[in-house]
Order: C-alpha cells, then structure tokens, then sequence
C-alpha cells in the first residue's frame, strides 16, 4: 500500500474552519476543537498537516499535571525544563512565540495541536494553562477529542467561549472511499468493490485502509497483472475486515450483491 496521504471531505473541513479562524474578530479566540469517533482518520489528517506545517503535535496522557503536560511541550519545542513551573512557562512561551514568527515570516500556519485531549478536557489546570498560553500568544492551540470533549469544555465558560472553530469528522462519503482506493492501492478497484467497502465500514477510515490492504494483495494476484481493475467477484468469499462492533469476519459475497 502506498505511502501517502489522501485528503477527504473531513480534511476539507478542517481546513476550512483554519482559514475562518486566522479571519476571527477576537484574538483571544484562538482555540480550536477537533472531534468525532475513533477511527475516522482525526490522528492521521492532523499528524499530516502538522509535519506540512512545523505544527507542534503531541498527544495528551491520561495522568498528564501541569507539570508533565510543560515538559513534554518543552520536549516537542526542543528547549531544557528548568526547575519550577513558573520558569518552564514563560521558557515555552518564549519560545512558541519564536516560532510564531518564523511561521508568519514563512506565511505558513502555526498551532500546537494536542491529540486525544479528551483525556485533560476534565482537568481544569491544564485547560487553563493552554487558556493562558493561548491569551498571551494569540497562537491557535487545536484539542482534538473522541466526540466528548466539546461537551466537557462547557464547564470552563472562560474556555469554551474561546473557542472559535469546532470541526467534527464524519464517516468518509463514497467519494472518500474511492479517493483512498485511487490514491493508496498499488491495484485498479471496479466501482461495485468501492461500493461494497464504503457500506461495509460505515465509512471508517481503519477498516477502508484494512479493506485496501486485502484487495491490494490479492488483486496482485488475480487481476491479470493488472491489465483490469479488481473487481467483487475477484474477492468472492474472501474476509474483507472484521465488524468493528462484533469482530466477527465480514465476508464478500459469493455471487455479487449484500453478504
């Protein structure tokens, strides 16, 4: 499969939603949220814009402090901790700001985006702290969560009323699915297998990456080396993925139509 990044409608989304955000009135609203369930390709399209970009992107852990969550802000801007909060702040601050300028001198964007940030949209110090690193920067901080934290961040209104852009990511359209075919399998796939995929999935990026990893290897093989596109029939009683909600195998069918 190759190695390259396909933009769909929920990339399209988001940036949309940047380009509405570097036009905000306020600079203080500068906090973007992200959500949308597990496996719908959040990690990947964020991961890809941020090496586009020289974004920042780190991914929150479930006991983070203040204190780890700077460090590893530190750790991600290559810069040494000192040894009290205080310090480490205006160290971290000094130096997003740095790169804020070499970002606006570049004319590229410039955020830090904190990954599966569902796990501190609870913890009121850490929330407050990017609050503050937000106000004293204006530099776009992106919280990207599971479909929770939207709702979690009501209980800081100072937070919440910061927040200028929120994005959600949908399951991907048949035209996502037939984008992922073209742009990641090393094999031509007919329509009806893109068809089959997309309803199969339900449009969740993992298992169309898994689909494609299937029909990739054995449209090699049957697929008169490539002189046709793989089609259903090629992959007649063959395990597509697995149910995400049973984890049971989900077969195509023998002769063409639902299994």
């Amino acid at each position: 499969m190759k190695n390259h990044f396909v933009e769909t409608e929920n990339t399209n989304r988001f940036k949309i939603a940047l380009k509405n955000l570097e036009r905000r009135g306020a600079a203080e609203c500068s906090l973007m949220v992200v959500d949308g369930a597990p496996g719908l390709g959040k990690t990947t399209a964020l991961e890809w814009w941020a090496t586009q970009n020289n974004v920042v992107f780190m991914r929150a852990l479930k006991e983070w402090s203040p204190n780890w969550f700077l460090n590893d802000l530190l750790a991600k801007l290559r810069v040494s901790p000192q040894h009290s909060f205080q310090k480490n702040y205006f160290i971290a601050l000094e130096s997003l700001l740095h790169r804020q300028t070499q970002a606006d001198f570049a004319k590229k964007p410039f955020a830090v985006v904190i990954d599966e940030a569902d796990h501190v949209s609870r913890n009121s110090r850490i929330i407050e702290t990017i609050r503050d690193f937000s106000d004293n920067s204006g530099i776009v901080f992106v919280l990207v969560g599971m479909g929770k934290i939207r709702d979690n961040l009501t209980a800081f209104p100072q937070v919440s009323s910061r927040i200028s852009q929120y994005v959600r990511f949908e399951p991907a359209t048949r035209a996502d699915v037939r984008a992922l075919y073209d742009g990641l399998c090393d094999v031509a796939v007919a329509d009806d297998l893109v068809e089959f995929t997309h309803r199969v999935t339900g449009g969740y990026n993992r298992e169309i990456k898994e689909a494609i990893a299937v029909v990739e290897r054995i449209g090699k093989r049957c697929a008169d080396n490539g002189a046709r596109a793989v089609a259903l029939t090629d992959l007649a009683g063959q395990v597509l993925i697995n149910d995400r909600r049973t984890g049971s195998p989900i077969r195509v069918p023998m002769i063409g139509g639902a299994s």
